[in-house]
């Protein structure tokens, strides 16, 4: 028999949990899914951005991808943001740069707004040289919402509030502090991690403020074992302090949230 320690068996609840939570929305006829974050929910927006470093539109991204072909995702084949609309049965939801204002209907299953290398503050993406943060990507569903308005405000305001907003976001905006000697002068990791779950849930307010209702929001990961990080450490480990933080602003997020 296989035997799960405490942090496995949790994850593998959160999936399941998660996975329950999905069916139950779809039985609730969730009509889109309107995607805002990082590179790991980007489905090509940085595509669009001609002077981002930030791009996977290159072999061998997208090689397990249907179409075999880099898309514009920062990975192999599908990434979270495919999956969570498969598991609601809807298809991908388009990069929203890679859309006509003029096409009601391309938006009204989702849109992706995320961007690679984009954060919950404006300042994060200057590592990359361009992304589109996530402010930005607010006021880019508010322009897809004055589209919507032309189904009539009834209707318009049907789709917002059934659809789900999901939120995958953060780790950049960590990566930048860690890595920038002014940011750490100017404030403590604790008033940091704070700042970041005041910001994305004002950005969440405006959201709520024209209808939106229903809200995902994934945590930050284990930023300190990525393979950078271990490569930094003569021991080849994670960093200990960068997933200390990690973990403080999810459980910010989480109580956020309530």
């Amino acid at each position: 028999m296989v035997k799960m320690d405490g942090n496995n068996f949790i994850f593998f609840l959160t999936i399941c949990v998660l996975s329950w939570r999905m069916e139950l929305l779809k039985a609730q006829m969730v009509p889109a899914v309107y995607v805002f974050g990082d590179s790991l929910v980007d489905v090509g927006n940085n595509n669009f951005l001609p002077v981002s470093f930030a791009k996977a539109n290159f072999p061998h991204n997208g090689v397990d991808f249907p179409t075999r072909k880099p898309t514009g995702r920062f990975c192999n084949g599908k990434n979270a943001a495919d999956f969570l609309a498969e598991k609601l049965g809807l298809p991908s939801s388009p990069p929203y740069l890679s859309l006509s204002t003029n096409n009601i209907t391309s938006h009204l299953t989702g849109v992706s707004f995320a961007s690679g290398g984009a954060g919950i503050f404006n300042s994060t993406d200057r590592v990359f040289g361009q992304a589109i943060p996530l402010s930005d990507q607010v006021d880019d569903f508010m322009s897809v919402n004055k589209i919507l308005m032309k189904l009539g405000s009834s209707a318009a305001q049907n789709q917002t509030s059934k659809s789900l907003f999901a939120f995958v976001i953060g780790s950049n905006d960590l990566f930048d502090y860690f890595g920038s000697s002014n940011l750490r002068k100017q404030k403590t990791p604790q008033q940091y991690v704070d700042l970041m779950v005041t910001t994305l849930k004002q950005q969440l307010m405006r959201l709520y403020a024209v209808g939106a209702r229903r809200f995902f929001s994934a945590g930050v990961g284990a930023i300190g074992c990525i393979p950078l990080e271990r490569v930094i450490n003569k021991n080849h480990g994670c960093n200990a302090e960068n997933n200390f933080w990690a973990v403080k602003y999810n459980d910010g997020l989480k109580g956020s949230m309530r």
